[in-house]
Parts: C-alpha cells; sequence; structure tokens
C-alpha cells in the first residue's frame, strides 16, 4: 500500500470529517435532558441521529420500510454518497420500481450510533470536554443502536414499522428490533446474519482492532486531537475483513492467480497478484470514509450480541408472543454467516409458532451477496414486503405496479 495519502485521499478525508457534526442528510438532535441509556450502564446525552428518507410517508403513517445498514454502511442508502461521488450501498434494493418501491413505500435509514456520518460516535465532540469522546465514548451494544432508532421514530410520531430489514450486522439490528419492539414490527426480514456472533468472527474483528490499535497513528484513540489518523491499521482491519465477505469462488473467478501489470513475478512484496492490489485499493479507500475509532466500538458491538443470552439462554424467549411476520435469507456461498445460524432463528421461531418463511439462496458471492445483484433476493424482498403491505391493509397508489 502507499504509504502517503494522495490529495484525492486528503479531499475524501475532510469531507468525512465534515459529516461528523455537519452530516448531508437529515438528524435530530436530542437534547442533554432526554438521555438515551445504555446496556453498559451509562447514558449518552446530548445525542444526535442522522439518517436519509426516500418516497413519501403516507397519512396513517403505516408505509415505513427501515432499512438497518451493516458495520461499515451508512444512512445513505440509495442516494450518491456525500464522501465518496459513489451510488448508495443498496440503490439495487431501493428506489422508485425497485424491490422496495419507493413509489409505495417510505424508506428511512439511520446511522447507527457510534458511526462517523453523524450520529453521535466516538468522534463526536463530548460536551463534557469539548473535544472528541476518543475512546471516553461509551461502549454500546446492538440494542442500543436499536433503543435510539426507537427514539427516532417516536420524534417522528412512527408507531409502527411495516417492515424493518438489513442484512449482516443489518440482520442483527432486525432481530434485537423484532425482540425488543415487539408491538411496533409488523414484518421482518433479517439477511446473512445469525442470532449471536461466533467466536470465529470476534476473531476476525479483534485481528482489525489490533490493526488499528497497533498504528502510531491512533495515539490511543485520540488522533483527532493530534491531527492524525491510523489510515495503516485501518486500512489492513478492512482488507482482512474483506476477504470474509467474499467466497473462494467469487475470489477465483475474480482473480484467480493473475498477475497485476506484469507478465511475470518481481521477487519482491509489491503486489504482484491482482487480488494483493484489489485488497489495497479496497483497504485504501475506506480510510477516507470511515473513522478508526468507530470501527473498533461498532465491530465490539457486534461482538456482544447474543439475542439468547439476553432471554434465559432460550433464543425462542426472545420471540415469545410475536406478532410479526419473518422472512430470513440465507445464501449458500456465505461462510461469514452460513445458513446453520439463520436456520438456528427459524427453529426458534418455529418454536413459539411465528409467522415465519425461510428461503436459502444459491450464490457465488460469499456474504456480500445481499449487496450484489442477485434476482432471487430481489423477488424475495418483493413479494415479502408487498403481502405484508396488503395483510396492513395499505392501499396500492393509483397506477402502481408491483
Amino acid at each position: 500500500m502507499s504509504e502517503t495519502p494522495t490529495a484525492q485521499a486528503f479531499t475524501d478525508h475532510s469531507l468525512r470529517l465534515a459529516q461528523i457534526a455537519n452530516p448531508q442528510s437529515e438528524i435530530v438532535h436530542f437534547p442533554a435532558h432526554e438521555k438515551l441509556p445504555l446496556d453498559c450502564g451509562a447514558e449518552l446525552s446530548p445525542f444526535s441521529i442522522a439518517y436519509q428518507t426516500y418516497g413519501t410517508l403516507n397519512a396513517a403513517k403505516s408505509n415505513l420500510v427501515l432499512v438497518c445498514h451493516a458495520l461499515t454502511g451508512d444512512q445513505h442508502v440509495a442516494n450518491i454518497h456525500p464522501v465518496t461521488g459513489k451510488p448508495g450501498w443498496w440503490e439495487t434494493m431501493v428506489g422508485p420500481g425497485k424491490p422496495i418501491d419507493t413509489n409505495r413505500y417510505f424508506v428511512l435509514c439511520a446511522n447507527v450510533i457510534g458511526g462517523c456520518m453523524g450520529s453521535t460516535g466516538p468522534s463526536s465532540i463530548n460536551p463534557a470536554t469539548g473535544r472528541p469522546y476518543g475512546l471516553d465514548f461509551p461502549v454500546i451494544t446492538v440494542r442500543d443502536m436499536v433503543r435510539a432508532q426507537a427514539r427516532l421514530l417516536d420524534h417522528l410520531g412512527i408507531a409502527e414499522v411495516l417492515c424493518v430489514l438489513g442484512g449482516s450486522m443489518g440482520g442483527m439490528l432486525v432481530l434485537e428490533w423484532a425482540a425488543t419492539y415487539k408491538d411496533r414490527v409488523f414484518s421482518a426480514v433479517p439477511i446473512a446474519c445469525a442470532a449471536r456472533h461466533s467466536s470465529q468472527n470476534i476473531a476476525f474483528h479483534e485481528v482489525g482492532r489490533q490493526a488499528v490499535m497497533a498504528d502510531p497513528d491512533w495515539c490511543e484513540g485520540r488522533y483527532l486531537e493530534e491531527g492524525r489518523s491510523p489510515r495503516k491499521g485501518l486500512a489492513v482491519a478492512r482488507m482482512a475483513a474483506h476477504i470474509t465477505y467474499m467466497s473462494d469462488e467469487a475470489l477465483h473467478t475474480k482473480f484467480g492467480r493473475n498477475l497485476q501489470d506484469r507478465e511475470k513475478i518481481a521477487f519482491g512484496f509489491d503486489a504482484d497478484f491482482q487480488v494483493e492490489s484489489y485488497l489495497r485499493h479496497q483497504g485504501l479507500s475506506f480510510v477516507d470514509r470511515f473513522d478508526a475509532n468507530s470501527y473498533l466500538y461498532i465491530t465490539r458491538a457486534m461482538d456482544y450480541f447474543d439475542l439468547a443470552a439476553d432471554h434465559g439462554g432460550v433464543l425462542a424467549n426472545a420471540f415469545q408472543r410475536t406478532r410479526t411476520r419473518f422472512c430470513l435469507v440465507s445464501f449458500t456461498s456465505d461462510w461469514l454467516f452460513p445458513t446453520e445460524e439463520s436456520r438456528e432463528i427459524v427453529h426458534a421461531l418455529n418454536a413459539v409458532a411465528a409467522n415465519v418463511s425461510f428461503v436459502e439462496l444459491k450464490t457465488k458471492g460469499g456474504h456480500d451477496s445481499f449487496l450484489l445483484h442477485e434476482p432471487e433476493l430481489f423477488d424475495t424482498i418483493r413479494g415479502f414486503v408487498n403481502a405484508a403491505a396488503r395483510q396492513r391493509g395499505i392501499v396500492e397508489p393509483e397506477g402502481w405496479l408491483p
């Protein structure tokens, strides 16, 4: 990897820092007296939630589809990203005429607390000190993230969610929504996720965190005050994580053992292979849009997620008396969150006689399949959400075609 950031990298970094306090999205500032209780025993106040919306909320406020983003995602689901200039991370799924059709549904996605795109996180200013929180920011959980989102919906006057859906960490948030706010979730689509983080996945996250913290520019979490950035450590963390998002078949098909801009190996440690060059690019582009401390906090929140442990060690207890309609989706090529983990959730839902459907889609893309062009996924989501809307009694707009 190049050790000297480019001029474009400095520009992107500045754009990202600007999003912390002045995000290019809607934002709600909750005052100090509206404290957010956290699972660690602390309270967060004041705090802010940045979010993006698409479509129109109907008069009954009954057509909300709540999208929950993954670890390195944010609220910019289907619009041009203000830092990267690239299309939203799920623009294939959300938009006019898309599976989540914004001609019919009001779609909202909020940046999770602990994030770095406008919601309060470790890069936000600590009102007690006037400096960025850094590691003084309290450790958060997936339930804390959901609790903050519920506050946002309260503020917007929305009592019930037609459908909450998301993949990977977003799927964890979906499960937490369904368990904690049973009366507010009409339907739920957890995609490529699990009811608890496995020891293997915790181990992968720890490698990434150690890479960040080993970077001298991390400065014990105070790099913003020092005017520095642990770019190398965060890039390595992203490279290691990105490998887990792809399948062996996907890597082999995309790169094989092809050399990068050369006809023979160079007998050195530059990027001889295309796959090396690709991973370096992934790492370097990531550090310009994400905060290193946010990476530590959000990966830790995923590690702590264990829905059964929060309900007496029995996963089915989390869904007792649920009336939510569920559709779980897994992918054959996903080894990070394999199908067995989705089946465990389905079994728990069956144990409490929940309304649940489950589909395992044959793909080659690995864990990231939920972000790719997968027609079967599109058909599944479209069919399930439209059926939920009909069941909920949401009138189809005039001239609307599913």
